[in-house]
């Protein structure tokens, strides 16, 4: 087995599981800085760098009209336990769950350096996002100020696409 965890077993997560998944462990941040309030009104943390960057890049985009909306970011390894633990007490498999959910530890999310994004043409989280003026503005601009696209269609790491996953480069 490549690594184990605590609390992975509990979920369902076999040595396979772990042995299969071809995302790399991401260690954990633990220098946060607050980045503000997300769509819902929750407040969001990040990396100074990736905090920085996005503030640039959402002034950036704001003056040439594009609206970008963040959906969420840091979001803890605990936390990630907590969402596939939901799911699995929704009556969805685990086998199921990993298709759409990153194995806790290996998600960009936990970096503080990754962001979801939407715009007031989409709901959240859906490939609609693709389709609006904040997407190919991120397409064209977002490199700039050190973001990329995690998860583009046919991607290495077998990840269903996500045009709302962007991850700073710091």
């Amino acid at each position: 087995m490549k690594h184990s965890r605590p609390g992975l077993k509990e979920l369902g997560i076999t040595a396979e599981m772990l042995n299969a998944c071809v995302l790399p462990v991401y260690p954990e941040a633990t220098r946060l800085v607050d980045a503000g309030q997300d769509m819902f009104g929750r407040s969001q943390q990040m990396t100074a760098p990736t905090r920085d960057a996005w503030l640039a890049m959402v002034e950036a985009a704001t003056s040439m009209q594009i609206e970008l909306q963040l959906v969420s970011a840091y979001r803890s390894v605990e936390y990630q336990c907590n969402v596939i633990r939901s799911k699995l007490d929704a009556g969805r498999t685990i086998e199921e769950i990993l298709r759409v959910n990153a194995l806790p530890g290996h998600s960009e999310h936990h970096t503080g350096r990754a962001v979801d994004l939407s715009s007031q043409d989409c709901a959240p989280l859906t490939e609609a996002f693709e389709t609006t003026s904040a997407f190919a503005w991120l397409t064209k601009h977002a490199a700039r100020f050190g973001f990329e696209l995690s998860y583009p269609r046919g991607n290495p790491m077998g990840i269903k696409y996500e045009p709302w996953h962007w991850a700073h480069q710091d």
